[in-house]
């Protein structure tokens, strides 16, 4: 079906007017599309990743790489979503590197954008699918506004694997009746 604005509405799941490129703590999942099981699985609890779960984990610690204001909390690959915890600074890290020229800070979009491009684009070069999609078109998020909910959300990623069998986005899991 063609895009009808008239019965089309997508409405926007983000915080009305948050500057979403200012510093903060923010908590994402995003799921793979239709939620495929594409990137391992989960035995007595420990999350097993096949070389697509890899290439996700890679290009998630690329991100700290590749943009100095980034740094990443906890995180985890699960079979058909990722959880992780991104910090967005108002300036680089410290430590010995030269001041960074100064560019545009991307936002929290932009750098899950940029994370599912390079893992999306890696995915099907190596499953030799160009074009594939491998991630659903959003993602949610979750602004982190103190450190007590940091270290909720932290170990609610951690423990994120031992608790698959009864997780929602598991599609062998058992509903009770």
């Amino acid at each position: 079906m063609k895009f009808d604005p008239k019965i089309h509405h997508r409405r926007s799941i983000r915080l009305q007017g948050y500057d979403y490129s200012q510093a903060g703590a923010y908590f994402v999942t995003i799921a793979t599309w239709q939620r495929e099981m594409l990137f391992g699985e989960t035995v007595d609890g420990d999350m097993q990743l096949n070389d697509f779960g890899k290439i996700v984990s890679e290009k998630w610690q690329w991100l700290e790489t590749q943009y100095e204001y980034v740094e990443l909390g906890a995180w985890v690959v699960m079979p058909n979503h990722f959880h992780g915890i991104l910090v967005i600074h108002d300036d680089g890290r410290g430590g010995s590197r030269p001041a960074p020229t100064p560019t545009k800070r991307k936002s929290l979009g932009g750098l899950i954008g940029a994370f599912k491009t390079v893992s999306t684009k890696q995915i099907n070069l190596l499953r030799d699918t160009e074009g594939q999609v491998v991630w659903q078109r959003n993602y949610y998020e979750h602004i982190i506004h103190s450190e007590p909910e940091m270290d909720r959300i932290s170990r609610y990623i951690e423990a994120n694997p031992l608790r698959w069998a009864d997780d929602d986005e598991n599609p062998n899991r058992v509903r009770p009746l």
